[in-house]
């Protein structure tokens, strides 16, 4: 006979939920890896985000010259 799966109580499955949130698994070396996930706003990475809706002024006083010069190129 095969055992029943225990159903999580709502304690595990809210931990579980906020694990899920917080980490993320990748493989190194065959094995799986917890990490933590990396910082994002609106689901995207926030050098990314500065990127696209930052004006070149803002871009250029904080050294971000190279983008700053794409974006004024770009409008």
């Amino acid at each position: 006979m095969t055992r029943r799966k225990k159903k999580l109580t709502p304690e595990q499955i809210a931990a579980k939920k906020k694990r899920r949130e917080e980490y993320m698994t990748i493989f190194m070396n065959g094995k799986q890896k917890r990490i933590k996930r990396p910082p994002t706003i609106d689901g995207m990475d926030a050098e990314e985000f500065i990127r696209r809706n930052a004006d070149p002024i803002w871009l250029h006083q904080n050294e971000n010259e190279d983008d700053a010069v794409d974006k004024m190129h770009s409008t």
